[in-house]
């Protein structure tokens, strides 16, 4: 008997040491998510939501409608099979717009917004299809400007943080 209780208690100890053992030592949860698109292009995963850091901007670039220097941001395309009536694309950038027509800051900062543009300065207005991009087989990259832009002669800058956002729709033609 005596042994019995011995062997049980033994039997415990060892499996309490194993629970202590098998304890949490991290856990987490990888979501996927994504979509799939009737387009002759995937849009490659790091383009489609993008962070475009325009930096630290003197309030004094601002001036009298004044802008920083500015960023290129690019969208990805990938996988790219040319069809019929779909060799070029467009884009139409939508959000908040300013009273410039710009695109709107929130936060701190006033008294600026958001210039989109092509490569070659020209801007792209909100809510407007941008010039065609003409698409080959395979990989394409489609390349933008953003710069942070004063709000004109009568608007005073406020320094501060600002976020702004952008979306954009294709389309193939």
């Amino acid at each position: 008997m005596k042994l019995n209780k011995i062997m049980m208690v033994a039997a415990i100890a060892f499996g309490a040491s194993s629970i202590a053992h098998a304890a949490n030592q991290g856990q987490g949860v990888v979501k996927f998510e994504g979509s799939i698109i009737d387009a002759p292009c995937s849009i490659n995963p790091d383009t489609v939501d993008q962070t475009v850091n325009l930096g630290q901007v003197s309030k004094i670039a601002l001036k009298d409608g004044g802008q920083s220097t500015p960023k290129e941001f690019q969208i990805l395309l990938e996988n790219c099979e040319i069809e019929e009536g779909k060799q070029n694309v467009s884009l139409t950038f939508t959000g908040v717009k300013a009273a410039s027509g710009n695109l709107a800051i929130n936060g701190e900062a006033k008294g600026a917004s958001i210039l989109l543009s092509d490569t070659s300065g020209k801007p792209i207005k909100l809510g407007t299809a941008t010039a065609a991009h003409k698409i080959t087989e395979g990989k394409n990259i489609l390349r933008f400007n953003a710069a942070l832009q004063g709000d004109g002669k009568d608007v005073a800058v406020t320094p501060g943080n600002f976020t702004s956002v952008a979306d954009f729709t294709m389309a193939y033609e």
